[in-house]
């Protein structure tokens, strides 16, 4: 989603009462609020199928995901990424968290430049974060950068299958595209239905 900047400087209290009976979410950085635009159907779709691996992964143990709708708190700065995944949670607000254990972005044209380089740098300065997910959603690469490796990216495209090591899940590249209108999708699909007419 892309951001827009809004007003001049406000204080983190404006800012989450604000927040609360706002009609449209923004992201708060260096005392300014930045408003965020709708998505596609292919981002939501992309969020959704994440969102779903994840809750029926960790249905019945201490992880949680949160859909877009729940802030991460980095300092005096908020933002709100796609997915993320929290466990044992020890932030005392109902609107955000400190504590992310994976977070995960799908870019598009007008965010993409933002999420690799301003939240990224953000994100990884989260004593609690172990891995940073990137999703392109016009063309199909999954980038994957873990903590544990000092923040490398690996890329992950079609056929490929990739472990967050952090939970223990294993996924297929081609799950979190389900449904996803691109030219590469387009051309798997049809690659598949004829690999098994």
């Amino acid at each position: 989603m892309a951001l827009k900047k809004k007003v001049a400087i406000i204080t983190e209290q404006e800012y989450l009462a604000g927040e609360e009976i706002a009609e449209n979410k923004h992201e708060f950085i260096g005392g300014e609020i930045f408003a965020m635009s709708g998505a596609s159907k292919n981002h939501e779709r992309i969020s959704g199928n994440v969102f779903r691996k994840f809750g029926n992964f960790l249905e019945n143990s201490s992880y949680e995901p949160f859909s877009s709708d729940i802030k991460v708190k980095i300092g005096k700065d908020f933002f709100y990424p796609d997915t993320m995944v929290v466990c044992d949670d020890q932030t005392d607000h109902d609107y955000y968290t400190e504590m992310p254990t994976i977070i995960v972005e799908v870019l598009s044209k007008s965010t993409r430049r933002y999420d690799q380089t301003i939240k990224r740098i953000a994100y990884q300065s989260i004593p609690t974060l172990q891995e940073y997910i990137l999703i392109e959603q016009e063309f199909v690469d999954i980038e994957i950068s873990k903590k544990k490796d000092t923040w490398k990216s690996r890329h992950y495209f079609l056929g490929d299958t990739f472990t967050l090591e952090s939970i223990g899940l294993t996924v297929k590249v081609e799950d979190l595209y389900y449904r996803v209108k691109n030219e590469e999708m387009t051309d798997f699909l049809q690659m598949h239905e004829q690999s098994q007419g």
